[in-house]
């Protein structure tokens, strides 16, 4: 069997390669070692699939702290707004939501996994399912075949590796393709998990005093050694029996792993600020001159809806301030000291949960060493990379899949391309 370009992983920037080496005219085989395709793209999104963010093209490379900058010339080619065009085409209606992120209107994320498939099927994509690939061939510095695991051989014009990095095993991401980038040539930075909870030995959190608590529109902050933000994320979050988890704490998440690694440090402080809108002496004139007002009161009711009641408790004893104590009887200093806490409440952190449990894979197969207009690899004539096997990883809220379906398109089309203009 021979093909023109033979793609491996049937993912997000998979499907798209697949079928922009389709729309091209090419003789196309999409592998997948799974049983069916888009399991990743069905359980996105909390299984609404968020396919892309309509932010401009600047803001989506922010909010791909890892390499994004190494997409300028790909979104010149194919962006944000040719990803909608491209679904709309499909007859998926799209709609926006909060901070750019679009989903179908359906709300369904199978409804865009099957027009993917439908459209495969049009352009005669031959897919094989079940079918995990051993090793990938080189000669004469060109790729030339895919070895699957029982043994058969596929002859191929050109390979898109497309089989994601190694968070979300279970949808058949477990970083296979390193192995046969290495075979190439290609280095492969070092894989860390980014978008992961934090895990913590605070006492607080051992004891699970707070587990289960979310606090809605806070600011975190993960701090240097010398205590300054490295980064600051407004979001929610929620704490659990291990550490801290919910959108705010995933995006600090990198950061907290690459100051470990640098400073070499076992624990990291992270600052929880749950009025980001108030300063500090704010806070404080304006609890002093609530207790003026009723000192009698007991201090957890004069301080009622501050903050979330359990988080107003902890802070409370934190400060060695009783909750029931009479609001006039509690020295300034307390006062102030409580009110410092409301605005940077420090949590030693001492890493991340594994690879396997992140959303996304931080590392991969290096920028430097491939193409950034059409995805080939510098290295090995014939060669496509795609995706989350890419050193590239961003925020979650729609910027990864851009990246995988920017990536893949233009591996994709290329791959197809190269085919062409050596037959010629």
């Amino acid at each position: 069997m021979e093909y023109d370009v033979v793609v491996i992983g049937g993912g997000p920037s998979g499907l798209m390669a697949a079928i922009a080496a389709g729309e091209k005219g090419a003789k196309v085989l999409l592998i997948d070692k799974g049983d069916k395709l888009g399991r990743k793209l069905a359980i996105s999104g909390g299984g609404r699939c968020n396919v892309t963010n309509r932010l401009p093209i600047e803001e989506i490379i922010k909010h791909l702290p890892g390499n994004g900058k190494f997409l300028y010339s790909a979104f010149s080619i194919f962006s944000n707004e040719d990803i909608i065009k491209f679904f709309e085409k499909l007859g998926i209606a799209l709609k926006e939501e909060d901070h750019g992120r679009m989903f179908p209107v359906s709300n369904k994320a199978q409804s865009v996994v099957d027009a993917l498939l439908n459209q495969l099927e049009k352009l005669h994509v031959r897919v094989f399912t079940n079918s995990p690939v051993r090793e990938l061939m080189y000669e004469d510095e060109r790729v030339s075949a895919v070895v699957l695991k029982d043994g058969q051989t596929i002859s191929a014009q050109s390979v898109v590796i497309a089989v994601g990095g190694k968070s979300v095993p279970h949808t058949g991401s477990t970083g296979d393709g390193y192995a046969w980038a290495e075979k190439a040539g290609h280095t492969i930075t070092e894989l860390f998990p980014t978008e992961v909870p934090v895990t913590s030995n605070e006492p607080f959190i051992k004891n699970k005093v707070l587990q289960g608590l979310s606090l809605r529109d806070i600011e975190l902050s993960v701090l240097n050694p010398k205590g300054k933000p490295l980064i600051s994320h407004r979001m929610d979050m929620i704490f659990t029996h291990f550490g801290l988890s919910g959108p705010a704490v995933l995006r600090c998440s990198q950061f907290v792993v690459k100051a470990m690694k640098k400073w070499k440090l076992q624990e990291v402080t992270m600052s929880l600020n749950v009025l980001p809108d108030k300063k500090e002496e704010e806070v404080f004139q304006e609890i002093l001159s609530l207790v003026k007002s009723e000192p009698k009161k007991s201090i957890k009711n004069t301080l009622k809806g501050l903050v979330p009641e359990r988080y107003l408790l902890f802070l409370l004893d934190q400060n060695g301030i009783d909750p029931a104590e009479q609001a006039g009887t509690i020295s300034n200093e307390k006062i102030r000291s409580f009110s410092k806490s409301c605005k940077q409440f420090l949590v030693k952190v001492n890493g991340t949960l594994p690879l396997e449990k992140a959303f996304v894979t931080g590392g991969g197969v290096s920028v430097k060493e491939i193409e950034p207009q059409t995805m080939g690899s510098k290295l090995m004539n014939g060669l496509y990379f795609c995706g989350e096997i890419l050193d590239i990883h961003g925020y979650t809220g729609g910027y990864n899949i851009t990246s995988a379906l920017v990536t893949g398109r233009l591996a994709g089309s290329n791959a197809a391309i190269y085919v062409k203009n050596k037959k010629v």
